[in-house]
């Protein structure tokens, strides 16, 4: 690939600002918990850009529901006093954007490996008449079965086989879906989330069927060398309300669809023993120091009059009888 420049964030904040100053367009593919840290970049780059010109649009590329909105909560908390000033030089969109990115092989640099596959939904309603002129882009008006319906399936499904796989021992994502237990219980869960996008969006069930096929077919990819460590890693926010496993059993138990098989990969997550990873050494303290019902509180943002909540306490508990606690 030709055409592209680099700027280190860390050794020159200051030509990235620069660079800010200028663009058309600035996107994040950070992680959700990074937003915070690039947020300065963007307040320094809105300070330097001149008021008469045309907005910057921003929009954080992230596997999370509304990212950009949480983007735009760290750039004014950043901006400080400035911020309603600032905020008048940048649009904010939200996207969900579908791409595996495996882990990389060290020295590579911006030489970045990814998948052929790939989809990038834009909500257009900020933008008005003026959207960004973006190759293999497409902007709707609402954005929300784009984001669920990949969060619930891409990301569930990732993140499911990752945590099954490491539970059985295995090292790869496609080796993972070889063994054919893991993959029955990943397309079970993948068809309690289905049922959830039927009920709360109206998508149709056979696309449903071919999306979760091609999903699995993706993971499969041997040539796309990728790790359960890598894709398990930060279970805490996996698990947590909102996210690709509690978010969709929540909405599952809620319209009395099943949820046996999205609870049974939460009890894998819970499992996840990484201990390079920060969040599977605290998740597995919580484990060893928290009642059940304490636990699914704090990790999960249940609250115990959920009808979810008994399932999700009663896997915790079991984790907890494997660790010879209660």
């Amino acid at each position: 690939m030709t055409g592209f420049r680099a700027v280190n964030s860390r050794t020159d904040p200051a030509g990235v600002a620069e660079e800010v100053s200028t663009a058309d367009v600035v996107t994040t593919a950070v992680g959700p918990t990074v937003l915070r840290f690039v947020a300065p970049s963007i307040v320094a780059g809105l300070a330097l850009r001149s008021p008469d010109a045309a907005p910057l649009q921003v929009m954080a590329c992230e596997n999370a529901i509304g990212a950009t909105d949480l983007l735009r909560r760290e750039v004014t908390a950043a901006a400080g006093a400035d911020a309603e000033a600032l905020l008048r030089r940048a649009v904010f969109a939200n996207t969900a954007v579908d791409r595996i990115v495996p882990a990389q092989p060290p020295g590579a640099g911006v030489d970045v490996t990814v998948e052929p596959y790939f989809e990038w939904a834009i909500e257009s309603g900020p933008f008005g008449d003026t959207p960004p002129s973006i190759p293999g882009a497409h902007f709707v008006d609402d954005l929300a079965p784009y984001i669920e319906r990949k969060l619930f399936t891409v990301n569930t499904g990732h993140a499911a086989t990752a945590y099954f796989g490491a539970r059985a021992g295995i090292e790869r994502i496609s080796d993972a879906l070889a063994d054919p237990a893991i993959t029955v219980a990943v397309s079970a869960a993948l068809e309690e989330t289905s049922a959830v996008l039927v009920a709360e969006h109206g998508l149709d069930p056979l696309d449903l069927a071919a999306y979760r096929a091609a999903i699995l077919d993706r993971f499969r990819n041997p040539e796309l060398i990728d790790t359960v460590q890598r894709v398990g890693r930060q279970p805490l926010r996996k698990i947590s309300r909102h996210e690709r496993f509690v978010g969709p059993a929540a909405m599952a138990a809620e319209r009395s669809l099943p949820t046996a098989a999205l609870v049974a990969a939460i009890g894998a997550a819970l499992a996840f023993d990484d201990p390079a990873d920060e969040q599977s050494v605290e998740l597995q303290e919580l484990l060893r120091t928290e009642e059940a019902a304490a636990f699914t509180v704090r990790t999960t943002g249940i609250d115990p009059e959920h009808p979810l909540f008994p399932r999700v306490r009663d896997a915790v508990a079991a984790r907890q009888r494997d660790l010879g606690i209660g």
